[in-house]
């Protein structure tokens, strides 16, 4: 495993913040919006990533409504915390209708729930211990931003971060989803040191003005959805049948047009692949980390196999002969909306 530090995680009190370059991502592991979890398989899947190198797992109150947190903190419970780096968020409501709306949803029992974005100071507070007591920890390495709120000043969300990281309950702010501006503005108030976003070969928008900010500014950009949530693993064929509370099924990423040309583009890829002794899953997490700006990419695991193929994506390296062959035939590749 490799593992990078974090930008301007600087702290005279704690060591820098290092996390490895492959981090857990552990949306699917509280099931929602990704057809229901697997407690058992999601706890062995956490912890046989962490034997292979991962010692950092990225999660969210909103994942499941607590269920993740409560995995993950189960997973890690004999772990020795000063091995891991816990990443989660904070500022979406699922128990409480303020803010701005984000979405009519349903949990994992089906039942409907509104959800919002909500990031004002006394909730932050009471989400921090929520947090802290499902994850079963004292602090938070990087606690992040979920989404913006618009009703609430950005001031005041981190103002109640820095309250956080006074008391040592949290270690380094965050934001996700955040464009410049907004990065702009937060970084007037807190020492921001990551944002968090969507990030993958058929998702690139971001290459326009977050990653030039973010390397003028030393942010560091944890990218998600890597694998655009499994289109890019080439186990997709046409006519894919997702589960019913899979959202994956109304996304124009997944039509059976988009699905043809990315299995075309992807089946150019495999010789390279197969000569580096890959899978293609693992060629693309190797090509998104060595992208610029990039620093860690974040990629769920359902069970422990699928966790240690993730963590082997950093046992070779990409030269930058076989950047240019991939980026090549990633130019001539065009989705549909």
């Amino acid at each position: 495993m490799i593992y990078r530090k974090i930008a301007n995680s600087d702290h005279p009190e704690h060591k820098d913040l290092e996390l490895s370059v492959i981090t857990f991502g552990a949306w699917a592991t509280g099931g929602w919006m990704w057809g229901g979890s697997e407690r058992a398989e999601s706890v062995k899947a956490i912890q046989a990533s962490y034997d292979a190198g991962v010692t950092s797992i990225d999660t969210a109150p909103v994942y499941g409504m607590g269920l993740s947190e409560e995995i993950v903190g189960e997973a890690i419970k004999d772990i020795p915390r000063d091995k891991l780096q816990i990443l989660t968020k904070y500022g979406m409501r699922w128990d409480l209708a303020k803010g701005d709306l984000a979405m009519h949803s349903k949990d994992n029992d089906g039942n409907e729930i509104d959800i919002y974005k909500y990031a004002a100071k006394d909730s932050i507070i009471k989400e921090c211990e929520d947090s802290l007591r499902r994850l079963g920890t004292d602090y938070i390495d990087l606690y992040q931003i979920h989404w913006h709120d618009k009703t609430t000043p950005i001031e005041e969300t981190m103002e109640a971060v820095s309250q956080l990281i006074k008391q040592g309950k949290v270690r380094y702010a965050g934001v996700c989803n955040y464009n410049a501006d907004l990065m702009r503005e937060a970084s007037q108030y807190i020492n921001l040191v990551s944002d968090q976003v969507p990030y993958s070969m058929v998702k690139r928008d971001i290459e326009a003005e977050l990653v030039p900010y973010c390397l003028e500014h030393e942010k560091s950009i944890l990218a998600y959805s890597p694998l655009q949530r499994g289109l890019l693993t080439g186990k997709m064929t046409l006519g894919y049948k997702f589960g019913e509370d899979d959202n994956r099924s109304s996304l124009h990423y997944f039509s059976d047009e988009n699905l043809k040309r990315v299995n075309e583009f992807l089946d150019k890829l495999k010789p390279l692949a197969d000569q580096k002794n890959a899978s293609l899953s693992q060629l693309v997490l190797r090509w998104t980390v060595q992208q610029p700006g990039i620093t860690i990419a974040l990629v769920g695991a359902r069970d422990a196999r699928q966790a240690i193929q993730n963590a082997a994506a950093m046992d070779f390296d990409l030269n930058a002969e076989e950047i240019n062959f991939i980026n090549g035939h990633l130019n001539d590749l065009k989705l549909v909306q």
